[in-house]
């Protein structure tokens, strides 16, 4: 063993990085905490005794836990959408847990975690342990009881997810991506009249009857008006992030790695956002092309 006796000191050197792994590989805070107790006692049952790296013996059982927890997902035909927290937090000064997960998100990426949600668990598995932590395929085999070629392309196929499947576009200049950003951390800060500044003065926000829910979809007029609305979000825009939504810079809406709602931008000659359309309808979702937009 090359990091001394094995025990609950020598684990807790190596939580931050089975946290890391789990977060990515569950999407939730909460899950990922619950993982990596498990792998506490998995590994504390099995003890140490020959095992020579640590680190990676430890990644291999939370990356087991989780795996087995994703597959339990899929096998209660679980919808994530419904289960979805109508508002997870509800201001800027809330402290907790939700702020906490707020903060991962943002640093790990809303829209890599809506992506990594959408990959089979094996797909997950293989990209997260390989591209993120840097585990050898032959480690990953044993673990998927495939070949470390069929491991090797599960990463693959999940990298071209992730990536997206073709060329970025030319659609969007930079300014737009600009604006979206200005937006997102407007409505974050709570910032009026920065989110009135972006806006064109017509413009118009279509919402979906599943975005309230509503039984008829919302039409919302006026830059004002549409900024007083994105202000009520600022809770929820703390899960949000920005993505390529069918080659267009959008945001995803996304609390515990979860997608929960989209907003597509369209914008006037002088670059104001002149249309929001904001889509939690789940068929319509499930066709959008989503790809995460690096920094």
């Amino acid at each position: 063993m090359d990091d001394g006796s094995w025990s609950a000191e020598v684990f807790e050197r190596h939580r931050a990085r089975l946290r890391a792994v789990a977060y990515r590989m569950l999407g939730s805070l909460s899950e990922a905490d619950d993982a990596v107790q498990e792998t506490w006692l998995r590994a504390d049952r099995a003890g140490a005794e020959g095992v020579e790296n640590i680190a990676g013996w430890l990644t291999t059982i939370v990356g087991r836990v989780c795996l087995n927890l994703l597959r339990a997902r899929d096998r209660r035909h679980e919808d994530p959408l419904e289960a979805r927290p109508a508002d997870p937090v509800t201001g800027p000064g809330d402290g907790g847990a939700p702020e906490e997960e707020a903060v991962l998100a943002d640093s790990v990426g809303v829209a890599l975690l809506v992506v990594l949600d959408r990959l089979s668990p094996a797909e997950r598995l293989a990209f997260v342990l390989h591209d993120l932590f840097a585990v050898p395929f032959d480690e990953l085999a044993p673990l998927l009881e495939r070949s470390p070629a069929a491991v090797r392309q599960l990463a693959s196929r999940a990298r071209r997810r992730v990536k997206g499947e073709g060329p970025l576009p030319k659609s969007d200049p930079v300014r737009r991506r600009h604006a979206v950003e200005a937006f997102l951390a407007a409505t974050r800060g709570g910032d009026f009249d920065a989110l009135v500044g972006l806006l064109h003065p017509d413009v118009v926000l279509h919402a979906d009857r599943f975005v309230v829910p509503t039984p008829e979809p919302v039409t919302v007029v006026g830059a004002g008006t549409v900024a007083r609305g994105a202000m009520a979000a600022t809770g929820r825009a703390r899960f949000t992030g920005l993505a390529l939504l069918d080659g267009s810079v959008g945001l995803v809406m996304a609390p515990h790695g979860r997608l929960a709602l989209i907003l597509a931008f369209t914008f006037a000659e002088d670059g104001g956002i002149i249309g929001i359309e904001v889509v939690a309808d789940r068929e319509r979702l499930a066709t959008l092309d989503i790809v995460p937009l690096e920094d």
